[in-house]
């Protein structure tokens, strides 16, 4: 099991947390012959692993990371009705959140509703856009949901990365107004540092 060091983070949902940081230390080392900026980076053990998975297509790195996260919801005492993932903003052949909360939701027994919140607005990836206001306007209407199902219920929105909360705010709303759950909780992997 991976060593985590969870911390409730604070938005539209009812309760929140995030299972550790992404990094522990980052270093600037300069810039490669193509001119893409170096850098020394640390990162947790959850970090480590998500970078692997995400970022260079580690499948290794997808069950301790699953096994980690499916313990911390059941040690949680909170009682879901479905699992929803944060629709993720790059299209990519493998969405680590789609895999991550589809093994979450079937661990635990719970419907895993891939398509529920549906991205409707092209944006730009939010990780270059370092304001948060202009985080939020940027995903302003930016999600639908047409399905009813759900009302009245309880639900869990999983993401892999967590930064500002914008994004997990907007579709926090989408799920209170347009789904009309009853309650919002929120999980993420782990938290990386906001520029400012």
């Amino acid at each position: 099991m991976v060593a985590i060091n969870p911390r409730q983070i604070y938005g539209a949902w009812r309760r929140g947390y995030v299972l550790d940081n992404h990094t522990l230390r980052s270093e600037f080392l300069g810039y490669d012959q193509f001119g893409n900026p170096r850098f020394d980076t640390q990162r947790t053990e959850a970090g480590e692993l998500l970078y692997r998975l995400k970022y260079r297509g580690n499948l290794a790195a997808l069950e301790p990371l699953v096994e980690t996260t499916t313990a911390f919801v059941r040690n949680w005492q909170v009682a879901f009705d479905a699992i929803i993932p944060v629709p993720p903003t790059r299209v990519r052949r493998f969405q680590p959140v789609f895999e991550i909360t589809a093994r979450l939701a079937r661990a635990l027994g719970l419907p895993f509703l891939k398509d529920f919140v549906q991205k409707v607005k092209n944006t730009e990836e939010l990780k270059n856009v370092f304001d948060y206001t202009e985080r939020c306007q940027l995903l302003e209407n930016a999600h639908r949901v047409h399905d009813p199902s759900f009302q009245g219920k309880a639900v869990l929105l999983f993401d892999d990365l967590y930064r500002s909360g914008a994004t997990l705010n907007a579709v926090t709303r989408a799920l209170y107004d347009q789904a009309q759950c009853s309650d919002v909780y929120v999980l993420a992997l782990t938290r990386t540092k906001a520029r400012s």
